[in-house]
């Protein structure tokens, strides 16, 4: 659990934030454990500049915070800090003579790495490894020096995006197969983050369909991802098809899947548009392979004939085997 600070602090004060709390050295370092986390907490955040970051769940993302001077930095006179400010969430710190995960959030522990040879060179920025969806946080990075008092040298904050792929959207169908007669659509999509947008679509003049047709479903599942689950209803038309399509906004990104509604027979569940050349694409391998199957058939064939013909010596060589003639012509000793 995180310390909070009962102590205020004037705006304005022209006086070191260690001095404004009159804080005291600690007993193992200028200020470690309690006293610098009491330090940290209320110090004043200054307006910065929010960079973004994007990443894919269960990626590792790098969330940048580098000195723009690249001074060189003494690493017993650092004091760095990141964190979740809304959420009072300590992501990752440096310390002197301090180990580094005592007073880590249990989300972040062992899921957070700070370089020591690059905090050197001014750069400070966070390895956060297997992203998640409750990654989609801001997280702000301190920098401090004992040298200058504990004066803040640098802080950013980098505000993370969290996203995942959905799955391609199947599509099922019930109902009535007569014109005008009402016909129930299934589509359900799974596994993506951040909450979709899910469309139907009229493919003959590429129309939206009405929203109010439909009743959308959305849901987060074991993982903290999200599925979908929408149900169209509409009368049937012939040779008319439906598309439903799944749009994750963070990727800048439509997934679609059409039915047919000349190929209904009852219930269907119809496939993503790219299967249909897979299956034309297997169809044609299997053909080949067919086809060079039988041309290796022949080959051999052909061949074993070949090498019967050569390995039949004829009647000369029965004759020799009868006068005991040698190869050469020499006739046998005895």
């Amino acid at each position: 659990m995180l310390l909070k600070c009962c102590y205020f602090v004037p705006p304005g004060s022209s006086q070191p934030v260690w001095k404004k709390l009159n804080l005291t050295r600690c007993s193992s370092g200028f200020f470690s454990g309690r006293c610098l986390f009491l330090l940290l907490f209320i110090s004043l955040r200054a307006e910065a500049e929010v960079k973004e970051v994007h990443a894919m769940v269960g990626n590792d993302v790098k969330l940048g915070c580098v000195d723009p001077h690249r001074s060189h930095f003494n690493l017993n006179d650092l004091y760095v800090y990141w964190q979740i400010d809304n959420l009072n969430a300590v992501v990752a710190y440096y310390l002197p003579n301090e180990s580094p995960g005592i007073h880590v959030n249990s989300s972040y522990k062992n899921r957070t790495h700070l370089s020591l040879d690059h905090m050197k060179q001014g750069d400070f920025s966070l390895h956060l490894k297997n992203v998640t969806p409750q990654d989609t946080q801001e997280f702000t990075c301190r920098v401090f020096r004992e040298s200058t008092v504990l004066d803040k040298d640098l802080e950013e904050v980098v505000r993370l995006y969290v996203a995942a792929n959905f799955s391609t959207p199947v599509i099922s169908t019930s109902g009535s197969s007569d014109p005008g007669q009402e016909r129930t659509y299934t589509c359900m999509s799974k596994n993506g983050y951040p909450e979709p947008n899910l469309y139907w679509i009229n493919r003959t003049d590429n129309s939206l369909i009405d929203k109010t047709l439909q009743n959308n479903t959305v849901y987060l599942n074991e993982w903290g991802l999200y599925d979908v689950v929408s149900t169209l209803r509409i009368p049937w038309t012939p040779h008319v098809d439906v598309v439903c399509c799944v749009e994750n906004v963070a990727l800048h990104q439509n997934i679609t899947s059409v039915s047919h509604a000349d190929s209904f027979t009852g219930n269907q569940v119809t496939k993503n548009p790219q299967e249909p050349h897979k299956a034309e694409m297997s169809t044609i391998f299997f053909v080949l392979a067919g086809v060079l199957g039988a041309v290796a058939v022949i080959f051999v064939m052909v061949y074993r004939y070949r090498r019967s013909r050569r390995s039949y010596t004829g009647p000369g060589t029965v004759q020799l085997e009868l006068t005991g003639e040698c190869a050469c012509g020499e006739k046998p000793v005895g």
